[in-house]
């Protein structure tokens, strides 16, 4: 929901540092792995109860995965970085969850699970309505250039880094934080649920409103 007006404030900045980054031959995909390990020493840190690391941890691993993008943009990107992208952005953000669980069994770990469930049915809808999309020749730039077919919704990324840092700043009241998430997450599951089932009844070639239907249409436009 806030993902459009955050990526006119970081985006431009973020572009500079990208083709500063790949002219020094930075790889898009090693800043891909280093966020990704800073997510799971993030998550490490929540289980030791070391809450100030976590949340430096998670912002680095978060600032990673917008400055990787940038450099494939800068660099031309790849089915392979894509792929690597959001195969490491689907486990940082379910490491938070567990580790939260883990420090606090009890208290956390329901929560956690019913987190982790939003989790797993809006990636569910978001990879498929992607790959549908993708075999339709359908392409969006609503959240900027992404390497797959991306759906806007109540919770995104934007949503998501506020509301694991609250999470981290307010460790204690991790359940009901988790729960009101996962409500908007799981929102945003069947919003896309329905979207997918309303448009993808019309013919295999028909374009989605407002978007380019293939890459062929688009160069022969």
């Amino acid at each position: 929901m806030l993902d459009g007006i955050m990526r006119r404030v970081i985006d431009p900045p973020l572009a500079v540092a990208g083709r500063r980054l790949a002219a020094a031959g930075v790889s898009a995909d090693a800043v891909t792995l280093a966020g990704f390990a800073a997510g799971l020493g993030g998550a490490a840190a929540v289980v030791l109860r070391l809450d100030l690391l976590a949340a430096v941890l998670f912002l680095a691993g978060r600032f990673a995965d917008g400055l990787d993008g940038a450099i494939a943009r800068a660099r031309g990107r790849t089915d392979r970085g894509g792929f690597l992208d959001i195969v490491c952005d689907f486990a940082f953000y379910g490491a938070f969850p567990l580790a939260f669980a883990l420090r606090e069994p009890q208290a956390n770990a329901l929560a956690a699970a019913v987190l982790l469930f939003s989790f797993y049915a809006n990636g569910a809808t978001f990879l498929a309505y992607a790959a549908v999309a993708a075999r339709r020749g359908w392409e969006s730039r609503a959240r900027g250039v992404k390497s797959i077919y991306f759906t806007a919704g109540l919770a995104e990324g934007t949503e998501t880094i506020l509301a694991f840092l609250l999470m981290l700043t307010l460790p204690q009241h991790f359940p009901p934080i988790a729960y009101v998430f996962a409500a908007m997450t799981l929102a945003t599951a069947l919003g896309r649920a329905l979207a997918g089932w309303q448009r993808f009844r019309e013919a295999p070639h028909g374009a989605e409103p407002g978007f380019s239907t293939s890459r062929a249409d688009r160069r022969a436009e």
